[in-house]
């Protein structure tokens, strides 16, 4: 009776140590899958600090953009007076980057918050989805904001042709330099929200 009794407690503790030993593998296996989610999940904090900063750099670079200076022309000496603000198509990247660092923000504080606590940073398909539509809008309109301003930069490098106007930026340097990489930086944001925009479609074709 006792040899019975301590066979069956063998038994049972055989029994125990096979379904440990299951557990141990079921979860190194949801690890392994979770792998590529967090490897998502890091790009994607990543970018959105990136945009942030580089929408940031491009608004302030536009914001400082003027300057006071004399110049000659046609034997006459006059004042010029260069700020973002006179030019509607500069005005429109302002008021797009400043959108975009305003987004990208509190997209970096929510993924941020939710990589840290280890849950997804994108946890519904319909999060997914705001974020694509956001990036796609977003995107669109720094690419169309920035080419706009590059058509300002570039006229006041090289004038208009056959008339009179001059180069300004011989004078106005600081100005123009401010508005050239300001242009450079809104249209690296447009790339990182493009690169977003592949990251939210690769969730969206998968399991969110």
């Amino acid at each position: 009776m006792a040899k019975a009794t301590e066979q069956k407690k063998n038994s049972i503790t055989v029994e125990e140590t096979k379904l440990d030993i299951r557990d141990v593998v079921t979860t190194t296996y949801d690890e392994d899958n979770r792998h590529g989610g967090t490897r998502n999940d890091v790009a994607m904090v990543v970018l959105r600090a990136m945009c942030m900063a580089v929408s940031a750099v491009s608004l302030l670079l536009m914001v400082t953009a003027r300057e006071t200076t004399m110049t000659t022309l046609y034997g006459f000496e006059f004042q010029l007076h260069a700020v973002w603000s006179l030019s509607d198509s500069l005005i429109y990247l302002v008021v797009v980057t400043s959108a975009t660092v305003i987004y990208s923000s509190v997209q970096l504080v929510l993924s941020g918050t939710r990589l840290m606590r280890k849950t997804p940073v994108v946890p519904t398909r319909t999060q997914a989805w705001f974020c694509f539509i956001a990036d796609q809008i977003l995107g669109c309109a720094m690419v169309s904001g920035g080419s706009a301003a590059l058509g300002v930069t570039n006229m006041n490098r090289t004038g208009i042709r056959h008339m009179p106007i001059p180069n300004f930026c011989k004078s106005l340097g600081f100005f123009c330099d401010h508005l050239a990489i300001s242009v450079v930086f809104a249209l690296l944001a447009f790339l990182l929200l493009a690169a977003s925009s592949i990251l939210d479609v690769l969730r969206l074709s998968g399991d969110c």
